[in-house]
């Protein structure tokens, strides 16, 4: 059951719907408008679903959950703007075939959590994305609070993804992704920290993009007066378009059991543990199907039975150089 907590692909609804619009968020045939960024092109291959589909059959993906991509500011937009282009997103996600699953996407500018309730009742629906620019401060916090108290009393977890970008800058391309989405994604989790938990004590949580490093800042934080305090067992960091390095440091200070894969596809690709020295096939383990389950479920299925003993003659040596 190896699980990707962290895909995007539009389907034909919403991407007529981007189409049927004049001003950000749109798309001029396959050109992307957005507020905050140059507009950019989109490979029509990306959000071809048979195409994708057959990749994750051949990674051997049981779960591709997909969001919203939430810098499109969609759920910033005013209610009756934001209306159709969620109904869009909703409707159009429906019939996806396996190994398809999705997060749903509410508005964060004029907030009602009644439709909230009876997207999370539907089938393959795993939990609420909401855009990190939500959770900037503790006020923000506040005014979300009625859709993530939805999620809490339906035991459904709520993905923390970068939002828009809302000042355009004269930068390289690499800017948004790599400077505004990093620090939102850090606001995000110190509001979680300071006042989310409080607020919401059952709620299960994710960051994209491992909370933009946030938690290796810890040492900052007590000595500016604060405490990382007793680690949370019910936030979860998602490894997108992180490697080797940055996943290591951020075991150091949270463990392993918080981890949960992310590929951020079609925009970069997995983080294969079992690839890189030091990880090894039971990381790999916690990382696709262990801890993702513990995020979506709130439950730990038991870990893999252990590997048979090595054939009498053969020596633990031998069977490493194998590949075993």
């Amino acid at each position: 059951m190896r699980t990707d907590c962290h895909q995007h692909l539009w389907p034909a609804a919403f991407l007529d719907a981007l189409r049927a619009r004049r001003t950000p968020p749109f798309l001029d045939g396959w050109t992307l408008h957005l507020a905050g960024e140059a507009p950019c092109p989109v490979d029509p291959a990306a959000h071809d679903v048979a195409r994708r589909a057959a990749r994750e059959r051949r990674d051997g993906t049981a779960r591709a959950l997909l969001s919203l991509s939430s810098p499109l500011g969609v759920e910033h937009l005013p209610g009756e703007e934001a209306a159709p282009l969620l109904a869009a997103w909703h409707d159009g996600t429906r019939d996806l075939p396996a190994p398809f699953a999705v997060w749903a996407a509410a508005g964060v500018c004029d907030v009602d959590p009644g439709p909230l309730a009876a997207l999370l009742d539907r089938d393959r629906v795993v939990g609420l994305q909401l855009p990190a620019t939500a959770l900037a401060d503790p006020a923000a916090l506040a005014h979300v609070g009625p859709l993530l108290e939805v999620c809490e009393r339906a035991g459904r977890p709520v993905l923390v993804h970068p939002g828009p970008v809302r000042d355009p800058v004269r930068a390289p391309g690499w800017w948004p992704a790599v400077v505004p989405y990093v620090q939102q994604l850090h606001a995000a989790w110190c509001t979680w920290h300071a006042a989310g938990r409080a607020d919401h004590p059952a709620l299960r949580l994710a960051f994209v993009a491992l909370a933009g490093l946030a938690p290796l800042h810890h040492e900052r934080l007590t000595a500016r007066g604060g405490a990382l305090g007793a680690l949370d067992p019910l936030v979860h960091y998602e490894t997108s378009s992180y490697g080797p390095r940055a996943v290591d440091a951020l075991v150091r200070v949270v463990g392993v059991d918080p981890l949960v894969l992310g590929s951020d596809r079609p925009y970069a690709d997995p983080f294969a543990p079992a690839d890189r020295p030091g990880f090894g096939a039971a990381f790999a383990h916690a990382l696709t199907v262990t801890n993702p389950a513990h995020l979506l479920g709130g439950s730990r299925p038991p870990p893999p039975p252990p590997a048979p003993p090595p054939a009498r003659g053969t020596s633990t040596c031998r069977r490493r150089r194998a590949g075993s």
